[in-house]
């Protein structure tokens, strides 16, 4: 029976390795596609003009995606104001007061509902409450759908770090002295920053893309962002999702594939500095 079994573990071994192998494989084989293909269609159309113009209705000249990417930068920055103060506030608060309490645990299922919620879903939501209350899009609008998708990865990310910080620490500025909330904000959050400021990119580059909660919320203009309270803001996403999909026009098209470049270069930049920031730590703790 022995033999029968140890030729049993190597055949299951050897089909979980090829079954994670191939998994592997199509997993980067796809990413290449998508990449090849947007650098494939992006590339011709990135210009000079492209980057520093606005966008304006075809047939216009110098057509271009600044005010897209202004208008998102402004989203965007908007949404992090909102999302990441509180978020750092409840993950602090559910690792070292609040851990395994009846609201604690409370908070922590709404966390995980508001993580599984549609962004689209998130977008109807902000249209109802905020759009139709002020008889307006506007960017402002934008930036408190895309902080509510912020809000829970943000709030996960800070609560993990902070769990995984030695309980040493926290008795060692304890016995000299300090107070909890000293020994919280001064010890522990201050080891687990690189942690904290991985979950916070990981946030950015998320919604960034995101174009579903904007076409209810901040919609889109033809014009640069001077109106992010009171009215329609330009967008990336949007953008491409009007250039690409929505127009009939070939040049349109372009300009919607350069602006996707763009957006996928930048969300790739972020990636890139959280891996950074991520190596940097397991350096420091090794």
């Amino acid at each position: 029976m022995q033999p029968r079994a140890a030729t049993f573990r190597k055949l299951n071994d050897a089909l979980m390795r090829t079954f994670s192998a191939f998994a592997t494989f199509l997993a980067l084989a796809l990413m290449a596609w998508i990449i090849y293909t947007i650098v494939k269609e992006g590339a011709p159309a990135l210009s000079w003009t492209l980057l520093s113009n606005p966008s304006k209705p075809y047939g216009e000249p110098e057509n271009g995606i600044a005010n897209a990417l202004l208008g998102t930068l402004y989203i965007t920055g908007g949404a992090a104001i909102l999302a990441i103060p509180p978020a750092i506030a409840a993950g602090i608060w559910l690792a070292e007061f609040g851990k395994d309490g009846r609201y604690a645990c409370l908070a922590r299922f709404v966390i995980n509902v508001m993580m599984g919620i549609p962004s689209v879903i998130v977008g109807l939501f902000v249209y109802g409450i905020l759009v139709v209350t002020t008889g307006t899009f506007s960017g402002f609008a934008g930036s408190v759908a895309l902080s509510i998708l912020m809000f829970p990865v943000v709030v996960r990310t800070t609560e993990d770090q902070l769990a995984g910080v030695s309980d040493t620490l926290r008795e060692s500025g304890l016995a000299l002295g300090a107070t909890r909330a000293r020994v919280t904000l001064g010890i522990v959050c201050r080891a687990a920053k690189s942690g904290m400021l991985t979950g916070i990119l990981l946030a950015v580059a998320r919604v960034s893309g995101e174009t579903a909660p904007l076409l209810f919320t901040a919609l889109f203009a033809d014009a640069w962002p001077t109106d992010y309270f009171t009215g329609p803001t330009p967008s990336a996403p949007v953008l491409i999702n009007n250039d690409t999909l929505d127009s009939p026009f070939e040049a349109m098209h372009r300009i919607g594939w350069g602006a996707a470049l763009v957006v996928a270069g930048f969300i790739l930049v972020l990636n890139i500095v959280v891996r950074a920031v991520a190596l940097r730590k397991e350096r420091q703790d090794s």
